[in-house]
């Protein structure tokens, strides 16, 4: 996969309600809708750990939007600007074997975590999904960490904080992260963004502390709102970007 830096952030959709692409006033919901399809490995004998999963889901959006295929006259480029041109919707399916085999012959980057593998693929029209993709199953994507996961972080490390007081299947959760890790490139300059790209996207997704989520979630980071569509009440807050740069700026 070969991909490369952004260097200014003239293309940066506005966080708000206004299409970013089109010259028009056109709000977000009345443009055409897209999805950002996502696929889990998940073999029965050898699932991935639940943070593993949502931490490569995340990096996996960021390496699609850096992409070369993503950008100018890239053959992505045209359905990512579409696709941020309304809601930034994400699907998390789960697929093994022989679904997973047929899943990378499809054009998009499998990125790989500790022990989680994730395929990112390029955005699609809500009722236009490939059909090696479209009978992948949604329902069912939950895993669970075997081992306790370290409350505390590497310091300097982005992380992705998860509201403590919802309760996310693995695939709606993974997709907030990657929601989560959006938000928060859409906020950085190119330097910063050059940064992260060279450090590979690390990052860490954690469930906040109770006692920190009113302030973390007030505080000024990015914070994703659910549309409502699935699992969780519209409006929810779900997830909280805590990029050290962006931290810098408050």
């Amino acid at each position: 996969m070969s991909s490369q830096h952004t260097d200014d952030i003239s293309d940066l959709p506005a966080v708000g309600a206004d299409s970013p692409f089109r010259q028009e006033h056109v709000l977000r919901d009345e443009a055409p809708q897209f999805v950002l399809p996502l696929v889990v490995r998940i073999e029965k004998a050898e699932p991935p750990a639940r943070t593993d999963a949502l931490e490569t889901a995340a990096r996996a959006v960021l390496v699609l939007l850096t992409d070369e295929r993503a950008h100018g006259e890239g053959e992505w480029a045209q359905a990512v600007r579409d696709w941020q041109d309304a809601r930034i919707r994400k699907v998390v399916r789960r697929a093994r074997g022989a679904e997973w085999r047929k899943a990378e012959t499809l054009p998009g980057v499998t990125v790989e975590g500790d022990d989680a593998l994730v395929r990112v693929f390029p955005p699609v029209p809500l009722d236009g999904w490939p059909k090696e993709l479209a009978k992948l199953q949604v329902s069912g994507t939950d895993l669970d960490d075997p081992e306790p996961v370290a409350a505390t972080v590497e310091p300097g490390l982005p992380v992705l904080w998860l509201n403590p007081d919802l309760d996310m299947s693995a695939g709606k959760a993974m997709a907030q992260a990657g929601h989560a890790a959006q938000l928060a490139w859409w906020e950085l300059t190119g330097a910063e963004r050059a940064a992260w790209q060279d450090s590979g996207f690390r990052l860490a997704v954690r469930t906040a502390p109770r006692e920190r989520w009113a302030e973390l979630s007030g505080s000024g980071l990015p914070v994703v709102r659910d549309a409502g569509f699935t699992e969780i009440a519209p409006g929810s807050a779900t997830v909280v970007a805590d990029h050290p740069a962006l931290r810098a700026r408050l």
